[in-house]
């Protein structure tokens, strides 16, 4: 069993920066693909980004390129998500997923096998 904690939401102003953490328990962290979602109120969870564990390539999705920057420490089992330049459309929960049997980064959120409790980042205009 992994368990997945988020830090580092809040609420801030457009063009402003945050730095999303997310600590995995357990000893096999460096061979999960590890991927953020966010979820905004009424809608589908949707893909941000992932890092494979195999050799640490990555992908986004396209509104967040150049703004965001995922990556892991695995001495730390911890995966960060950079956020420069925020939107009011990036709003809302993200969550990080842990998953155990790809390292297609972009699996769909239901094939990840573990997930976080969610950290909310607000963006105002």
């Amino acid at each position: 069993q992994v368990q997945l904690v988020e830090s580092g939401g809040g609420l801030v102003q457009g063009g402003d920066s945050l730095r999303l953490s997310c600590v995995a328990s357990g000893r096999s962290f460096s061979s999960y693909l590890m991927g953020w979602f966010r979820q905004a109120p009424g809608k589908e969870r949707e893909f941000v980004a992932a890092i494979s564990w195999k050799n640490r390539g990555t992908d986004y999705i396209d509104s967040v390129k150049g703004r965001f920057t995922i990556s892991r420490d695995n001495a730390k089992n911890t995966v960060y998500l950079q956020m420069n330049n925020l939107m009011p459309e990036d709003t809302g929960t993200y969550y990080c997923g842990a998953n155990r049997f790809t390292d297609d980064l972009r699996a769909p959120a239901d094939e990840y096998d573990y997930w976080g409790q969610g950290t909310q980042v607000t963006v105002s205009s």
